[in-house]
């Protein structure tokens, strides 16, 4: 049993960076919608999306009734330059069972959409049109089949969260045409095919986290080749099947904090000079991986470190004396290795 794997959840870990993003994009206040009319469009939607719900034990959708305005129901935000616009729809956190309906997707001027920790099911919408969607936050919920390639419309994502439900199938292919993201998580689903090399086009990337998935090949080197670099940096790719060598690029990552590379397939040598390594990582996972050769000395040099996990692979030769360096190591993993001595 791979020892990392029972001291920290790394999952519980929710985000960075996502959870700050909300507060910045709507300067916009609730208004007062009683004296207007309405969009319909907007409102049908919504009535389409109440029809689907199967249960509400909590009532969060009493009020979306016809004697009050939509604009005033639980959950919605409509827009004062835009009045009637809907802008946000925050139904997390509600155990509402039922489904997504694709009419969310008529609500064009959303920037806001978080459904996240409920008991929703079926198909993700593929929600093309919402061009001025800014937050996605579809968390912990049942969604099933694939990741639509139409999402990557939704060109000004800045936080996207499809974590935790069923999903299968690949990541969109043209998921770098999601240019301004700052936060992915995918994991826990059950996705499947290669790393799209298209993440290194997303330049303002701060965190990504595809772990506890099936995906497989080798690690893209573009991952490594990010020029926007946030203090917040984090790469999650923990839990799969990938294979190869580790890329040397993602040791240039010089503002990394987390880096999870654990129980995968991945194979050779650590780099000589790991110690170059963004002297801000606090955790390196390489536990439970097919990784050979010796630790060298130079992993001493990330004073920063807190956790390091090399263990469940074949290392061989000396235990570097640096690693006694390490004054804020809190939790070290080097088991089930071949080291001289063990």
């Amino acid at each position: 049993v791979w020892p990392f794997s029972g001291n920290i959840n790394l999952m519980g870990l929710r985000m960075l960076v996502l959870p700050v993003l909300l507060g910045l994009f709507y300067g916009a206040s609730d208004i007062n919608c009683s004296a207007v009319r309405g969009n319909t469009t907007d409102h049908r939607s919504l009535l389409d999306f109440k029809g689907a719900i199967r249960a509400d034990p909590r009532g969060a959708l009493s009020s979306w009734n016809e004697n009050i305005h939509y604009c005033m129901w639980s959950g919605i935000k409509c827009s004062t330059w835009h009045p009637e616009r809907v802008t946000v729809l925050n139904l997390a956190n509600l155990s509402l069972t039922g489904q997504i309906t694709p009419s969310l997707g008529n609500l064009t001027f959303l920037r806001e959409l978080k459904l996240s920790n409920n008991l929703l099911s079926g198909q993700l919408p593929p929600f093309n049109r919402l061009i001025r969607l800014r937050v996605l936050y579809l968390h912990d919920n049942l969604l099933q089949g694939s990741i639509p390639n139409a999402l990557t419309n939704c060109s000004e994502l800045v936080g996207l969260d499809l974590s935790s439900n069923m999903l299968v199938g690949s990541i969109p292919q043209n998921i770098g045409s999601l240019s301004n993201l700052v936060g992915i998580d995918l994991s826990n689903n059950s996705l499947t095919g290669n790393i799209p090399p298209t993440f290194g086009n997303n330049t303002y990337l701060e965190e990504l986290r595809l772990t506890h998935n099936q995906l497989k090949g080798r690690i893209p080197e573009d991952l490594g080749k990010l020029p926007n670099m946030g203090r917040n940096r984090a790469v999650f790719l923990g839990q799969n099947r990938l294979s190869g060598r580790v890329p040397t690029t993602l040791f240039n990552l010089s503002k990394l904090i987390i880096l999870d590379l654990s129980t995968n397939k991945l194979r050779g040598t650590l780099p000589y000079d790991i110690g170059n390594l963004s002297v801000s990582v606090q955790w390196l996972l390489l536990g439970a991986n097919n990784l050979s050769g010796t630790v060298p000395p130079s992993i001493g040099a990330l004073k920063n470190l807190t956790v390091l996990d090399l263990g469940g692979n074949n290392f061989v030769g000396p235990i570097p004396y640096s690693i006694g360096n390490l004054a804020n190591l809190q939790r070290l993993y080097l088991s089930n290795n071949h080291f001289d001595g063990w």
